[in-house]
């Protein structure tokens, strides 16, 4: 082949390579970059889902509302003796509130926690613009940190065990496999009366153990979270058995039969066959658990409402409940961003502690 036929061919593959790619990147970039730039740019305005006043540049007021915190410490109340007033409760403090009197309004923080001293003469708050994104913060990465390695390990497990020459192997996938592909909503509604005072979790829980009290999970700022994590490890390990699954048979079935003949036990031949095996598997799953457990959303709208108490309030619902609920666009896309943000710093900080060292 001549080089101009060459250089001929392959300009035409790359016309071909671009105009294969030309659907997805529109799309990628209809549904994904622009509604980001939206987003953005909506940040830095007061705009409103229904307002007759057009959005107005605010520059960082909303990320300042949003991430503004301080710490204040002050001491007891005293009289006109210089003595420290003292309540049933112990000494007196001012309130937050009464410490941020001369500010205005927007400057103005919130008590997300507070505490005395040992000698009970000082208290320091730490004060917030927003303490329910904080605690939707800590919710979101609570779940986080419970679902990832639970439903990682577990789906490695159930991984394992459909892989062996079962006879009812196939029958097995199916059943762990049908709730991935159940509508969640349908899901959440019926763990909410499995959840329920009279559920059937209650009623198998009353039966095992003598003298158990029924527990309103949902209702229970201590037994919400962890009833959802529950529910949610329930529902998507079947996806991710279904990749460790994928990855297990991709490992050589000779390393086996070699590892076998050197003498190598189970345990042996997991560690040193299977997991290696495994490793861009389990970079994958890795990824796609954080962040579809950072972004939980369907559970908490349908089965709390992000209650009681705010107990189960995460980022994502919060953000659309402000958007949409309290129709504060500006203000719920900066939540939006900063979710982005947090997001995919975790992500890179999984990619560099997950790769692939020389």
């Amino acid at each position: 082949m001549t080089t101009q036929k060459f250089n001929r061919t392959r300009r035409q593959e790359q016309r071909f390579g671009f105009k294969a790619i030309a659907p997805a990147a529109f799309l990628l970039g209809l549904f994904l970059i622009v509604p980001t730039l939206l987003a953005f740019g909506l940040s830095f305005t007061n705009a409103r889902l229904v307002s007759p006043n057009p959005p107005e540049f605010t520059g960082a007021t909303n990320f300042q509302r949003l991430l503004g915190a301080e710490i204040v410490t002050v001491e007891a109340l005293r009289d006109g003796e210089g003595n420290i007033l003292v309540s049933d409760e112990g000494p007196v403090f001012p309130r937050a509130r009464e410490l941020q009197v001369d500010r205005e309004p927007t400057e103005r923080r919130s008590e997300f926690t507070s505490w005395v001293s040992e000698d009970g003469l000082t208290k320091t708050y730490v004060l917030t613009g927003e303490p329910l994104f904080w605690k939707s913060l800590w919710n979101t990465f609570s779940f986080a940190l419970i679902v990832v390695p639970v439903q990682a390990g577990l789906g490695l497990l159930l991984a394992l065990f459909v892989n062996q020459k079962l006879k009812l192997a196939t029958f097995y996938r199916t059943v762990i496999f049908i709730p991935v592909i159940t509508s969640m909503v349908v899901i959440s509604i019926l763990w909410v009366f499995l959840y329920q005072e009279d559920g059937m979790i209650n009623f198998v829980l009353g039966q095992l153990i003598p003298g158990f009290e029924p527990v309103l999970w949902l209702r229970d700022e201590t037994t919400a979270l962890p009833a959802i994590i529950v529910m949610s490890i329930w529902q998507a390990v079947g996806f991710h058995m279904i990749i460790w699954l994928s990855g297990l048979q991709t490992i050589p079935g000779e390393l086996y039969e070699a590892a076998r003949i050197d003498g190598a036990n189970a345990l042996q031949r997991f560690t040193n066959v299977t997991w290696p095996g495994l490793r861009n598997t389990s970079v994958f799953v890795l990824i796609t658990i954080t962040i579809a457990a950072l972004g939980l959303f369907t559970q908490i709208n349908v089965m709390t409402q992000g209650g009681p108490l705010d107990a189960t309030t995460t980022l994502v619902f919060q953000a659309f409940t402000v958007g949409y609920g309290k129709q504060q666009m500006g203000y719920g896309a900066t939540i939006a961003l900063v979710f982005f943000v947090i997001v995919l710093f975790v992500s890179l900080i999984q990619r560099v502690l997950t790769r692939e060292k020389d």
